[in-house]
């Protein structure tokens, strides 16, 4: 067996068992451990895809910056509090709708098979990733961009806010 599909499936099933994990944990601390774990083999499936600076980001900026902020804001939280409150609303019929269509959609792809899934032809002479990722980012994408950097950062001025709100 050739190391790349190995190493597909070792990160595929570090992904799939981490978000489950992440779902199906009662502490709020060991689920923000097993995201953690399922952002690391969505990372390792950038790089054997040879996306090496998305997965730079995902380990640096997910796993490194934005995990890091939910495991102190899970810390500030009165988790006792939130025990002790009703865990599921009276809208489970939502979830249950969305989780039927995305099953629909599952279905329907596997039973169409492989030609339902065709990829663009690759260019001749591709420029580097990144490259092409910042082309793309600062020219044709960057109002959504800059606006996405702002509400990132009025969600870290919030948080901060509301933490010490509660620490005083």
């Amino acid at each position: 067996m050739p190391i790349d599909p190995l190493f597909f499936w070792a990160f595929a099933a570090l992904t799939l068992g981490g978000a489950l994990l992440t779902i199906t944990l009662r502490s709020a601390v060991h689920c923000a451990i097993a995201l953690i774990a399922s952002l690391a083999g969505v990372a390792g499936l950038y790089l054997l895809q040879k996306a090496e600076f998305l997965f730079a980001v995902q380990i640096v900026l997910y796993i490194g910056g934005i995990m890091v902020l939910f495991l102190f804001v899970i810390m500030l939280v009165n988790l006792d509090a939130a025990a002790r409150e009703r865990q599921f609303h009276k809208r489970w019929w939502a979830g249950l709708a969305a989780t039927l269509a995305t099953g629909a959609l599952l279905i329907y792809y596997l039973a169409k098979g492989a030609s339902g899934l065709r990829a663009a032809p690759m260019p001749a002479q591709p420029a580097g990733n990144t490259e092409q990722l910042s082309d793309l980012l600062f020219s044709e994408y960057l109002l959504p961009f800059e606006l996405v950097s702002l509400l990132l950062l009025v969600a870290i001025v919030g948080s901060v806010i509301m933490a010490k709100k509660r620490i005083v």
